[in-house]
């Protein structure tokens, strides 16, 4: 069910997100902004119940891409998370001024390292008022889009190195209504992308070796993000560069200066006295200014 209201500058949207949640989405200008609301919307009565918990806003991941310099979007990854209490875990990036929740998905194939599956993110989506971000470190993705998908996931990143047809792959994810993602290990060159650039959502760069989280940065990342920002420019696209591993306060700065705007945190994140306080310092950054 969608019902779309229009109101001077504004419009509003009202969709159902599942059996008993819904989303209330408000677009003003370049502005998107959605509130989640619980228990159901009455139908009949055409009523917004109030939220059984503050309101959340979360930007439209179009949003992003419309000005020059903003705010980065901060990614904090549950792979870092205590598993006995990743329900806490989700609960602090609810509370904290992340974006988007990180999920790396890991098969023991296309890196040496198992993860987690689709229950645990149906359970991550269920605890989440965050944009889900799922990282597939996995062979075949294109057999799973669609079991994604019904898991829950708001932008959908598959590797390069793992996929044989990409283009078909990074269609099939757009029409399932999902955003599209590419990872790029660290040896892989940007130029894989040119002539799929157009059906990209987000690049995301790995900063390191996928497999394991609290590797050292791999800072050679931040001449391939300067260089993948003049591509994408050149393009004309709208594609966001997320970059993944060993992300920090430190290069952070120098990150966003070569053009990157989501920032994918995972020890530095929960291994912080107070997470939410790391993410709101990373959340405030500003890209050096060289004089």
């Amino acid at each position: 069910m969608v019902q779309w209201v229009k109101k001077a500058n504004c419009k509003e949207e009202i969709s159902q997100l599942g059996i008993f949640s819904f989303t209330y989405k408000m677009q003003h200008k370049d502005s998107v902004f959605f509130l989640s609301f619980n228990p159901i919307y009455s139908i009949k009565n055409k009523t917004i119940p109030k939220p059984v918990k503050s309101i959340n806003f979360v930007p439209d991941i179009n949003s992003y891409s419309q000005t020059k310099y903003k705010m980065p979007v901060i990614a904090p990854s549950i792979l870092a998370a205590n598993f006995l209490r990743l329900g806490e875990a989700i609960e602090m990036i609810n509370q904290s001024e992340a974006q988007w929740i990180h999920c790396d998905v890991m098969d023991g194939k296309f890196v040496p390292n198992i993860s987690f599956g689709m229950p645990v993110l149906e359970a991550v989506k269920t605890a989440s008022r965050k944009v889900m971000d799922v990282h597939l470190m996995i062979v075949e993705p294109e057999r799973y889009l669609q079991t994604f998908k019904n898991c829950g996931a708001d932008v959908l990143t598959i590797h390069q190195e793992a996929c044989t047809h990409l283009h078909r792959t990074l269609q099939a994810i757009r029409d399932l209504g999902m955003k599209a993602g590419v990872a790029l290990n660290p040896s892989t060159p940007i130029s894989t992308l040119e002539e799929v650039l157009p059906l990209i959502d987000v690049v995301c760069l790995m900063s390191v070796n996928p497999g394991f989280g609290g590797q050292k940065f791999i800072s050679s990342v931040i001449d391939k993000t300067f260089r993948l920002k003049q591509l994408i420019e050149k393009a004309g696209t709208k594609t966001l560069i997320e970059i993944d591993g060993g992300v920090n306060i430190s290069n952070a700065p120098t990150l966003i200066q070569a053009g990157a705007e989501v920032l994918v945190a995972g020890n530095f994140v929960f291994s912080a006295p107070d997470p939410i306080d790391i993410i709101a310092q990373m959340a405030s950054i500003k890209p050096v200014i060289n004089a």
